[in-house]
C-alpha cells in the first residue's frame, strides 16, 4: 500500500471512529448512566479542569439544587414548553474556559447539548430537547466593550439587545447599531440568525456589520475569524451558531445615527378602501428613502409604525409625494433621539432613563407566562388588492393572531445573497410575520391558535415566495421541517426540506461547513445544519 493510500484510510478509520463514539445512534451513546451518576461523572470531569478558585456549585445546577428551577426559567420566554423535557444538567458559566470545559465533559459523557443565550428561540430548541440533554446558560457571558475610536464594540452573547443600545449611548449620542426591538433578546441568537431591525433599510442587518467572533468549536477550542477560517465566519453570521459550535462573542462595527429621529404610529381609516391602502403600502415601503423604515401591522386596525432617521418636517413632506393615502400630519411624529427611539419601540415611556434597557424583566415577550408561536414569508410581487382584501377578511376580529409586514428594498437589496447565509435580500419586497400569542393554559388554547396560523399559513402559499417557500430562521418554525431523532439528527435529506427555506442557494455551503469544522455532529438540534453523508 502507498504512503497516499494508507494515509487515505487512516483518514476514513479516523473519522468512522468519531462518529461510533459521538454519533447519537450509537449503542455506545450516551452512556448509561442513572442521573446521579451522570451527574457525579459530569463533576468529576468538570473539577479535572477547573482551578481551585471556581466555585462549581455556583456553575453547575441539577433538579436536586434548589436553585435549578429558578436559573431554568429566568430565560425560559414561552409557556409552550413548560412542561417539555427538562435539561439534567445546567452550567451557568462564567468565563471562556468554562464553556471549553462544558463542551469537553459533555461529549465525553455522550450527552446532547443546548446552548441558551437569551431564550427567544420560538420553538424553544434553546432549552428544550425530546431526549436527555445538558444546557448551558450563556447569561453570565454578557460583556460589552465599546470603542468610538474604531466605530467598534465586542460584545458577547449573553448579552442583551437593551444592554448592547444602552453601552453605545452611554460613550456617544451620535452612534448606534441595527439589531432588534425588542431589548430582552440576546445577542447570541440574534445575530447567528440574521439580525432584523428598524434600521436595516438603512444600514442593512446585524450580521452585514460583524467583523470578527470567538467560538468554541466541538474540540473545546476557542476560535477566532483568522483561526477559524472564512468559511466558518461566514457560516455563523446568519447561519445560526448553535449548528457549528458556541458563539462567545462578536465584533461589530457601529453606525452613524443622527443627533434627531423621528417616530410615528398610525392607524388606517376603516371606512377607507384597506385593500387600498395597505396595497399602496407594499409599492412605497420598499421604495421610498432609505431613511425610513414602515412596518405595517396587519390585524384590526391596520397600522404603521415607523423610525425616520431625520426631523419630523422632512418625513412629512416626503410622504405628502410618495405615500399622500397615509395622511400624516406633523402632529402624528414625535422628534427624539436615537436611544429613545428604542425605548418608544419596546412600548416603554421614551421619556424614561434608557437605564430601563439594562433591566432583564422590564420587557419580556413573550415570556414565562405567555405563549408564542411564529411562522414567516417573504413576497416578492405585490399582492393583488383582491388578495389583500382576502388577508384583510381573514385577520379581522382575531384577537390572539396577527401579521406584520416588515419591508425591505434600500441596502437590503444592494448587499448580495451570498454575503452571509441569510440569502433574503435583492428582490424581496417584505417579510411576513404570523403572530400568535395567547395566555390560556392547556392544549385547546393552543390549538385554536395554531390552527388559525396554520390555515392563514395555508391559505398564503399562492401570495408569497415559491420553489422554495422561503422562511426566516429567527422565527423558528418547526413546521416546515425537522430532523429525525432516530437519524441521529443528521440526515442530508431531511435537512434540506427547512435548510432551502431558510437559506436557499447558501444551504449547501453551510452544509460543507458544517461537515468541516463538527464531522461527529456534536452541535445539533431538530433544524441544524446536517453533515454530508460519509463516502467510502
Amino acid at each position: 500500500m502507498t504512503n497516499k493510500s494508507s494515509c487515505l484510510v487512516s483518514a476514513i478509520f479516523s473519522v468512522l471512529l468519531v462518529q461510533l463514539l459521538f454519533s447519537p445512534s450509537s449503542s455506545l451513546q450516551p452512556l448509561a448512566f442513572d442521573d446521579s451518576s451522570v451527574y457525579e461523572t459530569f463533576l468529576q470531569c468538570l473539577e479535572s479542569y477547573l482551578s481551585p478558585h471556581d466555585q462549581i456549585s455556583n456553575l453547575v445546577f441539577t433538579s436536586t439544587n434548589s436553585s435549578y428551577t429558578s436559573v431554568l426559567q429566568a430565560y425560559k420566554r414561552n409557556a409552550r414548553f413548560n412542561s417539555d423535557l427538562k435539561p439534567l444538567i445546567i452550567v451557568t458559566p462564567t468565563s471562556i474556559p468554562h464553556v471549553q470545559y462544558a463542551v469537553l465533559c459533555t461529549r465525553r459523557i455522550g450527552y446532547r447539548l443546548r446552548i441558551r443565550s437569551g431564550g427567544h428561540d420560538f420553538e424553544g430548541l434553546s432549552y428544550v430537547s425530546d431526549s436527555p440533554f445538558f444546557l448551558i446558560d450563556m447569561s453570565n457571558l454578557r460583556s460589552i466593550e465599546v470603542n468610538i475610536e474604531t466605530n467598534s464594540a465586542w460584545v458577547q452573547s449573553g448579552a442583551i439587545l437593551g444592554e448592547v443600545y444602552y453601552a453605545i449611548w452611554e460613550k456617544s449620542k451620535v452612534h448606534g447599531f441595527p439589531a432588534g426591538v425588542c431589548p430582552t433578546v440576546a445577542v447570541g441568537g440574534h445575530f447567528s440568525g440574521g439580525g432584523y431591525g428598524n434600521m436595516m433599510r438603512k444600514f442593512g442587518l446585524s450580521v452585514d456589520h460583524i467583523v470578527d467572533a470567538q467560538i468554541v468549536d466541538a474540540n473545546g477550542d476557542l476560535l477566532d475569524r483568522k483561526s477559524m477560517g472564512e468559511g466558518l465566519f461566514w457560516a455563523i453570521r446568519g447561519g445560526g451558531g448553535a449548528s457549528f459550535g458556541i458563539v462567545i462573542s462578536y465584533k461589530i462595527e457601529l453606525v452613524e445615527v443622527p443627533e434627531t429621529v423621528t417616530v410615528f404610529q398610525v392607524e388606517s381609516n376603516p371606512d377607507e378602501g384597506l385593500a387600498d391602502f395597505v396595497y399602496r403600502w407594499q409599492v412605497v415601503a420598499p421604495t421610498t428613502s432609505n431613511d425610513l423604515f414602515m412596518r405595517l401591522h396587519f390585524s384590526h386596525p391596520v397600522s404603521i409604525q415607523a423610525l425616520y432617521l431625520g426631523k419630523a418636517d422632512d418625513v412629512v413632506s416626503l410622504l405628502s409625494k410618495d405615500f399622500p393615502e397615509l395622511g400624516l400630519k406633523r402632529q402624528d411624529c414625535t422628534e427624539m433621539s436615537w436611544i429613545e427611539s428604542v425605548l418608544w419601540y419596546a412600548s416603554l415611556n421614551y421619556r424614561s432613563s434608557p437605564k430601563v434597557l439594562l433591566d432583564r424583566k422590564v420587557v419580556r415577550s413573550p415570556n414565562d407566562t405567555n405563549s408564542a408561536k411564529r411562522k414567516s414569508d417573504f413576497v416578492v410581487n405585490p399582492v393583488s388588492r383582491e388578495g389583500l382584501g382576502d388577508i384583510l377578511k381573514r385577520v379581522a376580529g382575531q384577537l390572539q393572531f396577527s401579521m406584520a409586514f416588515s419591508p425591505h428594498g434600500g441596502e437590503m437589496s444592494e448587499i448580495p445573497a451570498s454575503s452571509s447565509p441569510f440569502p433574503h435580500r435583492a428582490g424581496n419586497l417584505y417579510k411576513i410575520e404570523y403572530v400568535g400569542n395567547w395566555n390560556e393554559a392547556g392544549e385547546k388554547a393552543e390549538r385554536a391558535v395554531m390552527t388559525q396560523l396554520r390555515r392563514m399559513y395555508s391559505f398564503m402559499a399562492p401570495l408569497v415566495s415559491k420553489n422554495p417557500r422561503r422562511a426566516y430562521l429567527n422565527y423558528r418554525d418547526l413546521d416546515i421541517g425537522k430532523m429525525s431523532h432516530g437519524k441521529g439528527y443528521r440526515s442530508y435529506e431531511e435537512g434540506k426540506v427547512y435548510g432551502m427555506k431558510y437559506f436557499h442557494g447558501n444551504f449547501d455551503r453551510l452544509v460543507k461547513v458544517k461537515t468541516e469544522v463538527d464531522p461527529a455532529n456534536f452541535f445539533r438540534d431538530e433544524q441544524s445544519i446536517p453533515t454530508l453523508p460519509m463516502k467510502l
